[in-house]
């Protein structure tokens, strides 16, 4: 008698937050994006990525004038407002890609915007889009810590996963191209990601890159000791653009989206 009143399988939360629920789950995450994605039109996107912990320059100046008034060390105020010319320099691009998008003559939302969903380069990517008047995407992820879903993102667009799996197939599979800022684990975890699926030829259509900050690139990434040990190719070297200038980061993007991305909109894993 005392299974009468069990609710239907879709309706049990024990069964579909348990262990036996878990591919019900892993699918949820995949056919929930999906659906508003489709509803929403969205084609394609531009990716990018960054450190959470980056701020906007207003913030980074108001908090070293702080600091220096009340005579705290100014080591961290100075950071950001270093920091923050990479914020910026995300808000500017995301704001030129949308602008470039809306200006294209085709059909559906094309090269959207997308970030983590976050705070630092996540929110100025967000932010950038949506001052261009653009729809744009946040990926965010449940944590213990750190992450916040930025005020940026389209309301519709916004989306919270658990699995970080499959929070990472969408920021790839939709991409044409991904923007990659100075950050820590999560966005080398991200890059290679990338790079790997590009070098293995595991795409239908390789995924554009361009790290942005040179000297921040140059001095964690050692790629050419790789080459060197014959760990990768020289030919591996040419998977990604490093530039410091908003200008030449744009025209390598668009010019590449315009060559090689125009006639696949959709999923390419």
């Amino acid at each position: 008698m005392s299974d009468i009143n069990r609710p239907v399988a879709y309706k049990d939360l024990n069964f579909l937050e348990g262990h036996d629920g878990r591919a019900v789950r892993i699918l949820s995450e995949y056919l929930e994006p999906l659906a508003r994605f489709e509803a929403r039109g969205v084609s394609d996107t531009v990716v990018m990525y960054g450190s959470a912990r980056m701020i906007s320059r207003e913030e980074a100046e108001a908090n070293l004038s702080a600091a220096e008034k009340a005579g705290d060390d100014l080591s961290q105020a100075k950071r950001d407002m270093t920091n923050a010319g990479y914020y910026e320099a995300a808000r500017e691009l995301a704001h030129r890609i949308t602008k470039w998008g809306h200006d294209l003559d085709s059909d559906g939302n094309r090269f959207v915007v997308c970030s983590g969903g976050g705070p630092g380069i996540m929110e100025a990517a967000n932010r950038g889009a949506a001052e261009a008047g653009g729809d744009n995407i946040g990926l965010n992820i449940n944590l213990p810590f750190e992450q916040k879903e930025n005020p940026y993102i389209t309301p519709e667009l916004t989306f919270q996963f658990h699995y970080f799996f499959m929070r990472k197939f969408w920021f790839v599979s939709l991409a044409k191209a991904i923007i990659v800022f100075p950050g820590g684990f999560g966005t080398m975890d991200e890059l290679f990601d990338v790079l790997t699926l590009n070098q293995t030829g595991k795409l239908s259509q390789k995924i554009s890159i361009v790290l942005f900050g040179t000297d921040y690139w140059n001095s964690v990434l050692n790629l050419g000791a790789m080459v060197d040990a014959g760990t990768i190719s020289p030919a591996d070297l040419d998977h990604f653009h490093q530039t410091d200038d908003i200008d030449d980061a744009f025209d390598y993007v668009t010019c590449d989206l315009s060559d090689n991305a125009m006639d696949c909109p959709g999923i390419i894993l």
